[in-house]
């Protein structure tokens, strides 16, 4: 009997593997943003990397760049990845990539190469973000050294989420989002464009984080519209907005009317919330879109009484009516371009499976036909800590 135990102990010894698959931290060189752009020769990789001896608090040498930009070309994104061994004395890690930035050449000459790359690697998770450089390289957007963040990347990723959620033109896409857009018969994918305000050649100097008015920043602009894997266009602020507020994306934002007398009135949208159904008139869909919002009220200029409910009233009517406008404007740039980015086909699938049979093959030429009709609700709840302006007291 202890010669089996003997024997089963052996045996699950040998069976353990140990840690033969480990990654030591001193032999990684950990990548957190990932640029793209397209050359004669492929593609030029650009992998923003971490010092970690910066980045600690009271560690590394004084003057010495918190990351690292390694770049380099190859027929593929993958060789030019290998290839960068070259000139790292660490291997690339992948698994902590925060941003992929796309140029917007390789954006509009078709981005799904790369992404068969970036799903197929196990080393990639897929919570980062991904942006498309507006009229600039990923490259140039990579090497500036930004204010607040250590990390560049990180930067990025958190200015991203955070515009989301307060400024709805912009939208944080996934890997997964992306992906699932692409192959999408029924809905065109939308990616957030970054563009550089300054010069690129100062970007990436010490002195533009060592003054408060920085002379290069990363700023996110609007939305670019794909037609399959390729960028077409891209959609101007208000368009972008709209997007958001059709496809139920708007977490919070503020918006602007004009007043009778003069001057703005400002809300804050403080909730939002869409419906989209296709209806069927004579066997051919159309697309009805509800939107509510539920706004307060952030900022006065102008000669109005809001002690008044007609006031009031007045108001959400007027805000209803930009609304609409606004949201009829977008699906006109989408039609005019044949993208459906607001997914409507997809909800004629959903609810007409038959119907979307007949049309799914020329689906962007029906698109551009499709009778959509937008309704908005506008709710005022808050005035704010005062009720009318103090010019008016």
């Amino acid at each position: 009997m202890k010669v089996i135990k003997v024997l089963l102990c052996l045996t699950l010894v040998f069976l353990l593997g140990g840690c033969w698959n480990r990654k030591e931290l001193n032999d990684l060189a950990i990548c957190v943003g990932i640029g793209i752009d397209k050359v004669k020769t492929g593609y030029s990789v650009s992998v923003q990397v971490v010092d970690p001896a910066e980045v600690v608090a009271n560690k590394g040498k004084p003057g010495r760049a918190p990351v690292t930009l390694f770049t380099m070309s190859g027929a593929t994104v993958f060789e030019a990845l290998r290839k960068m061994t070259t000139i790292s004395p660490r291997k690339i890690y992948m698994s902590h990539t925060r941003m992929l930035i796309l140029g917007e050449e390789l954006a509009r000459e078709g981005i799904a190469p790369v992404l068969d790359f970036v799903s197929r690697d196990h080393e990639f998770r897929t919570d980062f973000y991904i942006a498309v450089a507006r009229g600039t390289t990923a490259h140039n957007i990579l090497k500036v050294i930004t204010p607040l963040e250590q990390i560049p990347a990180n930067e990025l990723f958190a200015s991203l989420e955070t515009s989301s959620k307060a400024w709805a033109p912009t939208a944080a896409i996934t890997l997964d989002q992306l992906i699932a857009d692409l192959t999408n018969k029924g809905k065109q994918a939308v990616l957030t464009g970054i563009k550089l305000t300054g010069s690129p050649e100062e970007g990436d100097q010490r002195e533009n984080v060592e003054q408060i008015d920085s002379n290069v920043l990363l700023q996110y602009t609007t939305l670019a519209a794909f037609r399959g894997d390729k960028l077409i266009g891209w959609l101007n602020e208000k368009d972008s907005k709209a997007y958001n507020y059709i496809t139920g994306n708007v977490k919070s934002t503020a918006g602007s009317l004009p007043c009778k007398g003069g001057g703005r009135l400002t809300m804050e949208i403080m909730k939002s919330n869409s419906k989209v159904k296709a209806i069927l008139k004579n066997g051919k869909p159309e697309i009805m879109v509800d939107i509510h919002l539920e706004n307060d009220i952030g900022e006065v200029q102008c000669k109005i009484d809001l002690t008044k409910m007609e006031t009031i009233e007045e108001i959400q009517k007027e805000a209803e009516k930009g609304m609409v406008a606004t949201g009829m404007r977008a699906v006109t740039y989408a039609k005019q371009h044949e993208v459906d980015i607001f997914g409507f086909g997809d909800v004629i699938h959903r609810q007409y499976p038959k119907v979307w049979k007949q049309l799914e093959k020329n689906w962007n030429k029906e698109f551009a036909k499709l009778p959509v009709h937008i309704k908005a609700e506008v709710k005022i709840r808050r005035l704010g800590t005062i009720n009318n302006a103090f010019k008016e007291k």
